[in-house]
């Protein structure tokens, strides 16, 4: 994988006294990287070849920067090589950047701050703490809390009331006022995260989501026989995401074939919940966790039609793109906050069992050439949009803008 700008940057580790330095991710050692990671309240720092025009604070994630030693940024998550291609992007513009992890509940600046981002939880707690002209952006990678958990709780009420099961709500997001404090922020998804945030009157900057992967046209697909298959990937919070309705909803049709790929056993109550419909229904296959790096995912998604994902409220919906980007076509819902149109997506507004039962046969009784033009309109669109190149260009673009408006 190429890591840009990696072997100039400097990344300096510190936690009180313990101090380690490594030019770049990559040559960070093994032993260090165990004594430290275990720690939250770890600061990254990156500093540009030449002393800094000033500093920046981004409080997100750090595994992209401390890691096991083999420099390979993680592709569990998108938000890994994200953090790294923001503070680059301030890096480029000669600042040094601290990096903390968003759960960091104890960090005090000591430097005075130009710019301060934050994904939820310490905006409202160190921006009265910052000089008053450090700009402070809130990186929106979810819905707004009041959106997030309702839709959560409403899913986790109906399943109560449809099949008897009573779930814990899982990952719900925490209530803050990281909006409210920001003077500006950065959204990942599409109107739907947008609109969550829109009573806060606060200027927002669209960021196209990107993807650690890139995927050859599904060309080649035989949609007579992929026509008939579909998959639900995602990851925890199965609920949220949808997949008990999934699985209803296959279970009772037997003439079409359904992989899922997730980490079940994350979630025993769920996986002991839907046991039979996970491990024997003989039209359900239960792959696991599958990384979009694997040639598992490569085959599972050549001998497949559609992603089939009715989650009720997501940020930026990584899991959507990654899929589109290996030729799937996306069966989704507004709330999975991916743009679709019936050029390359189908909109999945009835978000029920008997609905998903419907777009399933409807996408399925298509003629395999209309399904094959969609699933290269899908690919086609999200690597003009929603590629690591894309997301560095705007997120690069905002940073200059924002440096521009300071001088």
């Amino acid at each position: 994988m190429k890591k840009e700008g990696i072997t100039r940057i400097k990344c300096i580790l510190r936690e009180g006294t313990t101090t380690g330095i490594a030019q770049g991710v990559s040559s960070l050692v093994h032993r260090a990287f165990h004594h430290l990671r275990g720690s939250k309240n770890l600061v990254a720092t990156l500093s540009p070849p030449s002393d800094p025009v000033g500093c920046v604070l981004i409080s997100y994630v750090q595994a992209n920067f401390i890691t096991s030693g083999s420099g390979s940024i993680p592709h569990s998550h998108t938000h890994f090589w994200e953090c790294f291609a923001m503070a680059e992007s301030f890096v480029e513009q000669g600042y040094s950047v601290d990096i903390i992890r968003w759960t960091n509940r104890k960090f005090v600046p000591t430097r005075e701050y130009s710019f301060f981002i934050d994904v939820r939880m310490n905006l409202e707690r160190i921006a009265p703490l910052l000089r008053k002209d450090c700009l402070k952006i809130m990186h929106a990678e979810t819905a707004h809390p009041s959106v997030h958990n309702t839709a959560q709780l409403a899913r986790l009420r109906a399943l109560r009331e449809r099949r008897g099961i009573s779930l814990e709500p899982f990952k719900l997001v925490e209530e803050n006022r990281a909006i409210e404090t920001a003077e500006c922020a950065t959204v990942l998804g599409n109107e739907f995260t947008m609109d969550s945030y829109r009573f806060a009157e606060k200027p927002m900057h669209r960021i196209p989501i990107s993807c650690p992967m890139a995927y050859p046209a599904p060309e080649s697909k035989d949609f007579s026989i992929a026509g008939r298959r579909f998959v639900w990937f995602g990851s925890e919070g199965f609920v949220h995401k949808g997949l008990d309705l999934v699985l209803e909803a296959f279970a009772g049709m037997p003439e079409f074939h359904l992989t899922v790929c997730g980490p079940i056993g994350r979630e025993r109550p769920f996986q002991i919940a839907y046991y039979r419909e996970l491990y024997q229904a003989e039209n359900i296959h239960t792959a696991g966790w599958v990384s979009v790096t694997s040639e598992e995912f490569r085959q599972l998604c050549e001998t497949s039609v559609g992603l089939i994902y009715p989650t009720c409220s997501e940020g930026g919906g990584g899991s959507v793109i990654n899929c589109m980007h290996a030729g799937l076509i996306p069966i989704v819902p507004d709330s999975a906050s991916v743009d679709i149109t019936p050029a390359y997506g189908i909109r999945l507004e009835d978000l029920t069992v008997e609905g998903i039962r419907e777009a399933i046969r409807a996408t399925a009784a298509r003629p395999a050439g209309e399904l094959r033009e969609m699933s290269l309109a899908a690919h086609r669109f999200v690597n003009e949009r929603h590629t690591r190149e894309s997301f560095q260009s705007a997120y690069r673009s905002l940073v200059q803008q924002w440096v521009k408006q300071k001088s």
